[in-house]
């Protein structure tokens, strides 16, 4: 890493040494509207046929209440953290669960499903939500938000939300690396990468079509250093897969200039990028500094291939804290790992709008 990367990384520290979320918006922001796959999905998957769910113990177990909601955390996801640091509901409710109503969606709602992906392949082999669905669903809700509060609120609603996507790992982990996966036969991996950033396009395209304008979206997180890549390197056991880190990588790159030129293409799009790849990394391989134990396993089970149906409170060694764990399964984020992600975005790609 270069020398201003590490001083940025200590004053970061030196500034926000502990997670904390105070904010205090300058404007209004009316609602947050979520997109994406299990690193925000806050339970729709509860609600459709597939093994893709956190639905159960130990899940939720800090959530408020400790129950399992479907988020697949101990807790509260960074979506959660983001909406009660700008004076909103302290979580975002799923779309498909049906103790909610329209008059709480329309501070806050929660689009995302956990294994998809901006390709419908990938949504296709765990029979989740695919992407061009979550948009039906935002249609769907504008119409609702429009019989609830009328044409002019709700304009001015989906006009001024902040929309947070976070989506694209499972389109490499879960389908062009996968054993079973076929699109590794159709494109080489750069031909792919360019593949999914077109998808991305096309889909930031259709929600602005629908009246998202302020958006926030973090690319790919180094997903070669997740406890569950980690410990299936066939080339050095522990390691990060530094294959997967380069994708992520080109991916990030290439989708930010595509976003740039959205930003050109889209009158008054507001397309943000969140720079979450390097705080990832570096929480990686340096967890004592953001107060983690551990960061290459996570909380649940033996933390190496535990995750949803394989996490469950039937599974042996658990932790019983999971603040000194970066991961709580061999793939998602711990609640508290997820504060400095939630307050990353704030200082990045939602401080002008807030």
């Amino acid at each position: 890493m270069g020398g201003l990367h590490c001083i940025l990384l200590l004053l970061f520290h030196l500034i926000a040494p502990l997670p904390s979320l105070a904010v205090a918006p300058r404007r209004r922001i009316p609602a947050v509207i979520v997109f994406g796959d299990s690193t925000v999905d806050a339970g729709n998957n509860n609600y459709i046929a597939t093994v893709a769910k956190a639905d159960f113990p130990p899940y939720g177990r800090d959530f408020p209440g400790g129950r399992a909601t479907g988020r697949f955390c101990n807790g509260r996801l960074a979506t959660d953290l983001i909406s009660e640091a700008l004076g909103l509901p302290p979580s975002i409710p799923a779309y498909l669960d049906p103790a909610y109503t329209i008059e709480d969606f329309a501070r806050g709602v929660c689009f995302a499903s956990a294994a998809t992906g901006f390709d419908t392949a990938t949504s296709d082999f765990l029979s989740v939500i695919p992407l061009w669905q979550e948009v039906e669903f935002f249609k769907e809700y504008r119409q609702r938000l429009t019989a609830y509060v009328g044409k002019k609120k709700a304009a001015y609603i989906v006009r001024e939300a902040v929309y947070i996507v976070s989506i694209g790992t499972n389109d490499f982990i879960e389908n062009y690396y996968s054993p079973v996966g076929m699109r590794r036969w159709e494109f080489t991996v750069e031909e792919y990468v360019d593949f999914v950033v077109g998808l991305a396009c096309d889909f930031f395209r259709d929600i602005y079509r629908v009246g998202a304008r302020k958006i926030s979206f973090p690319g790919l997180s180094p997903f070669g250093c997740l406890p569950s890549e980690r410990t299936t390197n066939p080339k050095t056991k522990g390691a990060c897969v530094e294959e997967y880190n380069r994708v992520a990588q080109d991916f990030n790159g290439k989708l930010q200039a595509a976003m740039r030129r959205l930003c050109a293409e889209l009158p008054g799009i507001k397309l943000r990028f969140a720079p979450l790849y390097d705080l990832f990394l570096d929480a990686t391989q340096n967890p004592s500094r953001y107060g983690f134990e551990n960061a290459n396993r996570g909380c649940c089970g033996t933390g190496k291939f535990e995750t949803s149906i394989a996490c469950n409170e039937w599974t042996p060694l658990t932790c019983e804290d999971a603040d000194k764990f970066a991961f709580w399964d061999s793939i998602h984020p711990s609640e508290r790992f997820n504060r400095f992600f939630a307050n990353q975005t704030l200082r990045t790609s939602l401080a002008e709008f807030i």
